[in-house]
């Protein structure tokens, strides 16, 4: 049986819950954030959550009460520039006198370049959609802009790395500090509550190493390339991608490629999203002995909260470890 997710977190609160003092305004911008703020924060009071519920940080579009929440927060954590591009000038007009915690510059985070092409092939496809390479000179341009901390400048870094659980334990030490800088009175709550989660994250790492070393040799295809630091830090077999940019689906040559590609590298699994088309997924085995499944890397069906995380990468690794089984 599975232990409650940061459960340790929560007692470490509940110790030092005589002394608390109410936090600071916090926001975090997507569900795997929001997560490791909340097990950080634990009972000192509830960061506002912005991508809720099924969203998708690819093309959120903020409400109303999203502009409410960055106009009052003291501060904001999010992934930084060139993942949640709706957030870039949300923040400069609305979030002025809040601290924007980038958490891809969290001290220890190494970040990995974008794998132009998928995993099949080393070149772009100009057939997947005309406007994918404007969309990179985009994104590094930002990362040009923002990015000083010595992190590579010459190409547009993935930004997905939270999925390396050991990227969320450097996280909740960033967060920690800036909390502890931001609530003096409440810093020896953060303290704990970091130090009882990196517990939790260690722990999680050897569990879902587990689940994942008998298949770990089998290729397998994702919709769009958002799983390398999972499949880095577990050493799992990408055979390819769906799509280069999850805001373009394929056209039918890439699907006759994909398909062609299936069958020929022998992959045991094509996973879709929640968020995007599964018939396409379903077009792609057509013919081949492939299975489908489906992969969630933001939680998007996942309740928010301090166990969101820990839900998170458990899923993913019980949903490849089954498909590929």
């Amino acid at each position: 049986m599975h232990k409650t997710a940061f459960s340790f977190a929560a007692a470490a609160t509940l110790l030092m819950a005589g002394t608390a003092i109410a936090a600071p305004n916090v926001v975090a911008s997507t569900k795997p954030i929001h997560s490791l703020v909340a097990a950080v924060m634990g009972d000192t009071g509830a960061p506002i959550l912005l991508v809720k519920g099924a969203a998708s940080p690819h093309d959120y579009a903020l409400r109303p009460s999203d502009a409410a929440a960055l106009e009052s927060a003291d501060i904001v954590f999010w992934t930084g520039p060139g993942f949640e591009m709706f957030l870039a000038d949300a923040l400069k007009t609305l979030s002025s006198n809040a601290e924007i915690i980038e958490l891809s510059k969290a001290d220890g985070i190494k970040l990995l370049p974008v794998r132009e092409g998928g995993a099949f092939e080393a070149h772009d496809h100009a057939h997947d959609h005309e406007g994918h390479d404007h969309d990179h000179d985009d994104h590094s341009h930002d990362e040009h802009t923002h990015d000083d901390d010595g992190h590579d400048h010459h190409e547009p870094s993935d930004l997905h790395f939270w999925l390396d659980p050991e990227n969320a334990a450097l996280m909740v030490t960033d967060i920690a500090a800036e909390l502890s800088v931001a609530d003096p009175d409440n810093a020896a709550i953060y303290a704990a509550n970091a130090e009882a989660t990196r517990a939790e994250l260690s722990a999680l790492t050897a569990e879902i190493a587990g689940i994942l070393e008998p298949v770990a040799a089998k290729p397998f295809v994702v919709f769009h390339d958002a799983y390398q630091y999972f499949e880095a830090r577990f050493g799992l077999t990408l055979a390819g991608t769906v799509t280069v940019s999850p805001e373009a689906m394929p056209g039918a040559g890439r699907i006759d490629e994909l398909r062609t590609k299936v069958a020929e590298l022998g992959a045991t699994c094509v996973f879709a999203e929640p968020n995007f088309q599964p018939a396409i997924v379903n077009t792609i085995v057509e013919g081949t002995e492939a299975k489908v499944g489906t992969l969630d890397p933001e939680g998007s069906a996942l309740s928010e909260g301090p166990g969101l995380y820990a839900e998170l990468l458990r899923t993913l690794a019980t949903d490849i470890a089954d498909c590929l089984n």
